[in-house]
């Protein structure tokens, strides 16, 4: 065999050997470089409604507004909310006085009244008791009638009664309120601040704000509809973080790890978008139909979620998407 002959031969067997050492046929390892997989955009929405019940009095933002973290989207009338506050604010002051009443004591005029009042009661008891015993002598001598006598008698009993009562009264005034009464006044006190607290938060949950940044998705009511607590009024979607769910077979594991940077691209846009693996689900699972994938559906995979930065919002929920890992492992033989 002359040499131009061998020549071919020679650079072909060369090309087959590098082939088999480099894994080109795939004799011993899969593709050691860059992992492509497949995925959606997640879809992220939560409905808002109000916690109180009431007429909407405004809604200043539409079915495909951008808003901002902490945008108002919607208000009811807030006037039976603020007279509910300052009913609860009044009854804060009339439970603080009563407390106030309480924890200090009588006045010393209320005092001097009472004891006052001892010394009448005293000054007609003496009276009273001097007409009695007057009139029971008289009685017996018949100088007076029976009926004047049991009259005299009767305001004799009423006037200790009332002495009796006012003195009771004096003692009250002296030792001031019970430990009881003053235990009463502070929970009615207290009360009375839990309901003034419940109509704050009443108040401002008469308004509905973006818990996040979002785009509204639908707007359920309008201005003027009654509603209950918990009604949907809006339904926003949550676009930061953007996140893409995707799916790596079993076999493509270990190539992977959470903290590895990502390319994301998406039919119809050139535009590449940066990632980070966030997360690997430690439970297999089968392929969800919504993943377009080579490999048969059947297959277990892992699901794993990538934070996508989306500068120019191009990227939209539930978008299938194409997920590039350049620093993935090489795959084990």
């Amino acid at each position: 065999m002359n040499r131009r002959r061998l020549i071919p031969i020679v650079i072909v067997a060369a090309l087959i050997i590098v082939a088999i050492l480099t894994k080109g046929f795939g004799l011993f390892d899969r593709d050691s470089g860059e992992l492509t997989l497949g995925g959606n955009v997640d879809i992220r929405s939560v409905d808002l409604a109000f916690r109180v019940p009431g007429r909407i009095a405004e809604m200043p933002v539409e079915e495909g507004s951008k808003v901002a973290a902490g945008t108002v989207l919607a208000r009811l009338d807030a006037r039976p909310l603020t007279d509910a506050l300052n009913a609860a604010e009044a009854q804060i002051g009339v439970a603080s006085a009563e407390l106030d009443k309480r924890v200090t004591g009588n006045r010393p005029q209320d005092i001097a009244q009472a004891a006052a009042q001892v010394a009448a009661a005293k000054a007609a008891l003496a009276k009273a008791s001097e007409d009695y015993q007057r009139r029971s002598d008289l009685v017996k001598t018949g100088a007076v009638s029976q009926a004047l006598h049991d009259a005299s008698r009767a305001e004799y009993l009423s006037a200790q009664a009332q002495l009796r009562a006012a003195e009771q009264a004096l003692s009250l005034q002296r030792a001031g309120a019970r430990r009881e009464d003053i235990d009463a006044a502070r929970a009615q006190r207290a009360s009375a601040v839990a309901q003034r607290d419940k109509a704050k938060t009443d108040l401002a949950d008469a308004t509905i704000t973006a818990p996040s940044t979002g785009t509204i998705l639908t707007r359920a009511r309008e201005p003027g509809a009654i509603v209950q607590p918990g009604e949907a009024v809006f339904t926003l979607t949550i676009d930061r973080p953007m996140r893409v769910r995707a799916y790596v077979p079993e076999p493509d594991l270990g190539r992977i790890s959470p903290g590895m940077k990502v390319l994301v691209t998406s039919d119809g846009n050139p535009r590449t978008y940066q990632g980070t693996i966030g997360y690997i689900s430690p439970t297999a699972e089968f392929t969800p139909k919504s993943v377009q994938t080579e490999d048969l559906r059947t297959d277990l995979v892992y699901r794993l979620r990538i934070i996508v930065t989306n500068p120019d919002d191009a990227l939209r929920q539930g978008q299938p998407v194409t997920v590039k890992i350049p620093d993935a492992r090489p795959a084990k033989s």
